[in-house]
């Protein structure tokens, strides 16, 4: 006999007024555009019933209350069990104060056989200390078994699939190695520009929005050794390997190693756009950079003298997230002879 397994119910908590309608439209709105498949009307209808709206200021007390009472009658009326998971998509200066709330409203807390976790994403701070300071500031709200930080990359199928093109490939699998490739090019291109993001992008910056984190990612995945099992833990501990092992850059090595940029005015399929330091509420003396190209070396075994570009940009001719592993040529003595 099959387990009935109640339906999720999605509460959309921000700042802004709307009503849950205006809400359910404008999710609407987005999945037509950016489904890799048709929607269909009558099932939209179904699942649109299953998303709220709560509009409330990050640090009113008031708001999460009124939250905890709403989830309280939904679980009633739906079935829901009283499971909880909060995911921030906010910034990350604003983490301590949602935190603090949702424990003062007992939000991080469960019933038997209920559950309550958290997710955050990218940017996590700027540098360790600051990313050691908001783990301190999670924990004083959710254990470390109910946080999860993740990486919306890893998600996408194709990267989830890199392991087994590795691991499970008898082709390529003996092949992954410094003797055998020449060198490995990781880009990640958007035709979009900053898209009204301006004031994240000024403090961010393509280095710290996509590249620590986004790019990084998918390098341990090409190049990490194979896990003990595909276990969360097997997997981090690998990928903790690659990071250690990466070549650290003196100052002195940057300019050499590093490019970065901004985009200017010009044209994206035939339409002008605006350059970087045109975009509303962008600084127009130069700070941040949203394009980024750097070459890497990883010293261990696997991958000695084997360079690894990575690059990112906005306001690119198209729209691209892709891994080129480039293998050394083969010796061609043989086919230059009716060439001389």
């Amino acid at each position: 006999m099959a387990t009935y397994r109640p339906p999720s119910q999605s509460i959309g908590f921000a700042r802004r007024e709307k009503m849950t309608s205006e809400f359910r439209a404008e999710l609407e709105e987005a999945t037509r555009k950016f489904s890799r498949q048709a929607v269909r009307d009558e099932i939209w209808k179904t699942f649109a019933q299953s998303i709220f709206y709560h509009q409330s200021e990050f640090g009113d007390e008031a708001g999460y209350k009124a939250l905890a009472k709403r989830l309280d009658k939904i679980d009633k009326e739906r079935g829901t069990r009283g499971n909880r998971l909060f995911y921030f998509a906010a910034a990350p200066d604003q983490f301590e104060s949602i935190l603090k709330h949702l424990k003062a409203a007992g939000l991080n807390e469960t019933c038997k056989g209920s559950w309550a976790r958290v997710i955050v994403e990218k940017p996590f701070g700027t540098d360790l200390a600051s990313a050691r300071e908001l783990n301190r500031i999670v924990r004083n709200s959710f254990t470390e078994e109910q946080t999860y930080r993740i990486d919306h990359f890893l998600g996408k199928e194709t990267a989830q699939n890199i392991l087994v093109l590795r691991f499970a490939n008898a082709i390529f699998a003996p092949l992954w190695n410094t003797h055998y490739i020449d060198h490995v090019q990781i880009t990640a291109a958007e035709t979009l520009g900053v898209e009204g993001r301006a004031g994240y992008y000024e403090r961010a910056g393509a280095l710290r929005d996509m590249v620590q984190n986004h790019l990084l990612q998918l390098l341990c995945l090409v190049a990490m050794e194979p896990p003990m099992d595909l276990s969360a833990d097997s997997i981090r501990d690998e990928k903790v390997k690659v990071v250690r092992s990466l070549r650290r850059f003196a100052q002195s090595d940057v300019a050499a190693n590093v490019v970065r940029g901004q985009y200017a005015e010009g044209a994206i399929n035939g339409k002008p756009v605006a350059g970087y330091r045109e975009e509303p509420n962008v600084n127009r003396i130069p700070r941040q950079r949203l394009s980024w190209h750097c070459g890497l070396f990883i010293d261990d075994w696997r991958w000695a003298d084997v360079p690894i570009y990575m690059r990112v940009g906005k306001r690119l001719p198209k729209s691209a997230t892709e891994i080129s592993i480039h293998f050394k040529k083969a010796p061609a003595v043989l086919f230059n002879k009716d060439l001389q």
